[in-house]
């Protein structure tokens, strides 16, 4: 079975015109442009933000852009045109998830390219390329990407994306670090690690420095605004991942604050699409394509619901949904997904006690748990997935085994109605491990809760048993929790910074575990999975600007572990945080 970062790309016989690319442009007096993804042919194609980009490049006359995807069968090829990597002087990558650094890494590598940025050439060429790396992983810590790129794209591509593009195909020819420097000083969101020095005393951060003249002290993420158009599936093929499934934003962001998502932070202010705007996305939905997935449903006001769910009245598809906000559930929302013959949702309670939601921000009582419940399996759903995280910021046993008795007794409200209409509804529970994210209140935390040396993951594995153990018995209900060693590693390149660049190569180049990698060049996990701080500490990330005033985070930190909540985020009349200051 193919797996998420190896796969076989289909024989280019089979593959349909549209992800051959619509058009077969010809390279003749264009900018060839490596669109590459570090996920397999499957995954990488549904990604919404690798689509948009691909869209983008290939609406310039003067950019011939091509796909590249991991492939178990060495070197990477265009799926367009099966050229080689070596092929293209400008290589363009996203990073949705720091874990994937590695497959991009090895890409680089397999194709016989330099992965390291301090060796490439000074003139960019073919066999020298300039490597452009985005991502929403970038916007939350940049610096373990960093020695692997030689241009970082910080915040949101479309808010640049033409006078980038335009400064990109006037300069390749200019030396490297020219070209960087002149796209720093004049666009934000272009960060060149080349030109900024980490600066370490006693093995502690303490700052960037610049290596060039007038660059800026911090890199000002690039922001899109309020855009006029919704992101959306622009390409749906039988090979894809989610072949009939449409993808459409229906918002970007979060306004709810809570303490452990850094997308509700570094995507500030959040915006929604307005109705026109989300209906203009729907209608790119090809004919016999009959399930839609709309993201971002949690801030959709209702009046935006309505309309939507006016326009999909009568057409007869499903929806899909990541999760639902637990009180949020509105009659309309409800009625959408009775009409939509949708059998499966998912809600996040993320906390196991309600102390614990209390801790995060979440904002969900129990009695708003029960009742949506409860209002979703009278609507129809028949499978219902709650996502739980474990190692949260003052967990002890005690918030474990409260969430059992919650899952009795969410069991105990929905068992009637399933046996009432002769089918009962499955609970399918999806445990993880809270990771502390830069750009959150809890980036001053350690892993794995208060053990944060060499017994977190013990401690994790013991507390995930526990869980498992006290719902042994409830019938109809699946288990699925995650393993606290990969939580590690995350936890590790969340905090990473320049220092594990020899650790990410080797993890490319042998497939070698990251322990195994991290202690041959000196380093332990227990290092970055325990950096922690205060009101007065710096950290690697903080080379990036989100407008965030610099004590925001921490004071609201101390909110968290005094169990004080955070209200919701409002750009209208708001100026807690900064973002929205003028």
């Amino acid at each position: 079975m193919a797996t998420r970062h190896h796969a076989r790309l289909p024989p280019r016989r089979e593959l349909l015109a549209a992800e051959r690319g619509a058009s077969r442009k010809k390279w003749a007096g264009k900018l060839p442009v490596a669109l590459i993804s570090p996920n397999a042919y499957p995954v990488g194609m549904a990604n919404l933000g690798m689509q948009l980009i691909y869209h983008l490049l290939n609406r310039e006359d003067c950019i011939v852009a091509e796909r590249f995807f991991v492939s178990e069968d060495g070197q990477p090829l265009s799926l367009e045109s099966a050229r080689p990597l070596a092929d293209f002087p400008l290589i363009m990558a996203s990073l949705s998830f720091e874990e994937d650094l590695p497959a991009l890494v090895a890409m680089l590598a397999q194709s016989g390219l330099e992965p390291l940025a301090a060796r490439r050439e000074a003139t960019i060429s073919t066999a020298s390329p300039l490597v452009v790396i985005g991502g929403v992983a970038l916007s939350v810590n940049p610096e373990t990407t960093a020695p692997f790129a030689d241009l970082l794209v910080i915040g949101e591509v479309e808010a640049i994306f033409s006078p980038l593009i335009d400064r990109l195909r006037d300069g390749w020819q200019q030396p490297r670090l020219e070209l960087l420097a002149a796209l720093c000083r004049a666009l934000p969101g272009c960060y060149p690690p080349a030109l900024y020095e980490a600066v370490y005393e006693n093995g502690r951060y303490r700052g960037h420095r610049a290596m060039a003249a007038n660059l800026p002290a911090r890199i000002r993420r690039a922001f899109a605004g309020n855009l006029d158009e919704a992101g959306f599936s622009r390409l749906l093929t039988p090979h894809c991942e989610f072949s009939n499934l449409f993808l459409c934003e229906m918002g970007r962001g979060c306004s709810r604050s809570c303490r452990f998502c850094a997308a509700g932070f570094v995507y500030r202010p959040p915006r929604r699409w307005t109705a026109p705007a989300i209906l203009a996305a729907l209608a790119q939905r090809p004919t016999g394509i009959d399930r839609i997935g709309l993201l971002g449903m949690e801030m959709t006001p209702p009046e935006t619901l309505e309309a939507v769910t006016r326009a999909l009245a009568g057409e007869n598809c499903a929806l899909s949904f990541s999760s639902l906000r637990a009180d949020a559930l509105s009659d309309t929302l409800l009625r959408l997904l009775a009409q939509s013959r949708l059998k499966s949702a998912a809600i996040a309670p993320d906390g196991c006690s309600q102390r614990l939601r209390q801790v995060i921000n979440k904002g969900l009582s129990e009695e708003a748990l029960l009742d949506a419940a409860e209002r979703l399996c009278d609507a129809g759903i028949v499978k219902l997935k709650l996502y739980f995280m474990i190692g949260l910021p003052t967990e002890t046993d005690a918030d474990i085994l409260e969430a059992t008795r919650l899952i009795e007794k969410i069991k105990a409200r929905i068992d009637p109605i399933g046996q009432a209409r002769g089918r009962i509804c499955e609970l399918a529970l999806s445990v993880n491990y809270f990771i502390p994210k830069p750009w959150t209140p809890f980036q001053y935390h350690i892993f794995g809760g208060e053990a944060a040396t060499k017994e977190a993951v013990a401690v994790l594995r013991r507390r995930l048993d526990l869980f498992r153990r006290a719902l042994r018995g409830l019938a109809n209900l699946s288990f699925d929790g995650g393993k606290p060693e990969n939580a590690l590693w995350q936890a590790v390149l969340a905090k990473g910074d320049r220092r594990l660049a020899p650790v990410i190569l080797d993890m490319a180049l042998s497939r070698r575990p990251f322990r195994q990698a991290m202690k041959d060049h000196g380093l332990a996990p227990e290092e970055y999975a325990a950096l922690s701080g205060d009101g007065e500490s710096v950290f690697p990330w903080q080379i990036l600007d989100h407008g965030l005033n610099d004590d925001y985070l921490w004071r609201d930190y101390g909110r968290a572990l005094a169990g004080r909540s955070t209200t919701p985020c409002q750009p209208e009349n708001c100026r807690r945080c900064g973002v929205c200051h003028d």
